[in-house]
């Protein structure tokens, strides 16, 4: 347990349907500690790498720029109309492709961001299908990024799991102690309570776990939420070797385990980059012109 939801200007966790950015949901995490992995996922392709190796991944001839979703398309204002109707059709793409094939996705992304680098929805297409592919460095970088161009705090719990996904829970925890959590909206903030109680079985301590799931607010969640907030009880249950009490609490869900909600959620285990380092680079290149030459904006600088 502990899957945050997410954000963008828009209210988006993630591409939906194949409409794009427009209040999805990223997968659940395993509730204890991340899998170790030597395997680490590409840095993201700035603008200007396009080359022989480069391409993008091909649109279908049905998806259409008015499929993305309404706030998303705004965003993309600030580009040429021809360009903003390419990034459009593979934010859709990014949307429609998550849930069945996450890799194809993250590529229609990548290819968004060598297009439009500098608009905050692309940045986001690239954390999401980043964190759902299992490149949790990527994400990370990613989502900071989103966070200095559109200043909204909304990403923490993301941000949060994926420090969870590079095996530092102590990370997870201090983003979760940030002012801007307690600013964030209730459901969010039940997001990050789920990330924070895995982040204590990260760390062997099942009975915290169990308390941050314990506060009124997060009891207070309703609907998929609430069958969410049970699961990763029932996982801090499990490892405070209570399985019984584990399996009754699964039993008395709405939607038990293995059924779905109308928003189909993936289920993934978060696996360890082993480059400590790696998350130390941002991505703050984001002045390299943009080969298109449509972009007339620029990224703020990087406040550090």
């Amino acid at each position: 347990s502990g899957r945050p939801a997410g954000g963008s200007a828009g209210g988006s966790g993630r591409p939906t349907g194949g409409s794009g950015y427009g209040g999805g949901r990223p997968p659940q995490r395993s509730g204890g500690a991340a899998e170790r992995a030597t395997d680490r996922g590409p840095r993201p392709p700035r603008a200007g790498d396009d080359g022989p190796d480069v391409r993008a991944p091909e649109v279908p001839d049905d998806v259409q720029p008015s499929q993305l979703d309404g706030a998303a398309r705004s965003r993309l204002r600030t580009l040429s109309s021809q360009n903003a109707d390419g990034v459009a059709k593979h934010l859709v793409m990014a949307g429609r492709l998550l849930d069945e094939d996450p890799e194809l996705a993250y590529l229609h992304a990548q290819a968004a961001v060598r297009r439009a680098g500098r608009v905050d929805v692309v940045r986001e297409a690239a954390a999401i299908t980043a964190y759902r592919t299992g490149r949790f460095a990527e994400a990370l970088r990613e989502l900071r990024t989103v966070r200095r161009l559109n200043g909204s705090d909304e990403h923490l719990p993301l941000m949060a799991d994926c420090e969870r996904g590079l095996g530092r829970p102590d990370r997870a925890l201090a983003l979760a102690q940030e002012d801007a959590a307690r600013a964030l909206p209730p459901e969010l903030q039940v997001e990050l309570a789920m990330v924070v109680s895995g982040a204590r079985l990260d760390l062997g301590d099942p009975a915290a776990a169990l308390a941050v799931l314990d506060a009124p607010h997060v009891r207070a969640a309703r609907g998929e939420l609430a069958d969410r907030v049970l699961e990763a009880r029932a996982a801090a249950l499990q490892a405070a070797g209570r399985p019984e009490e584990a399996a009754a609490l699964l039993g008395s869900m709405v939607n038990p385990p293995g059924t779905e909600w109308e928003d189909a959620i993936v289920v993934h285990d978060l696996e360890d980059d082993e480059d400590e380092d790696d998350d130390e680079w941002i991505d703050d290149d984001d002045t390299t012109p943009d080969p298109s030459g449509d972009e007339r904006t620029e990224e703020p600088g990087d406040p550090r």
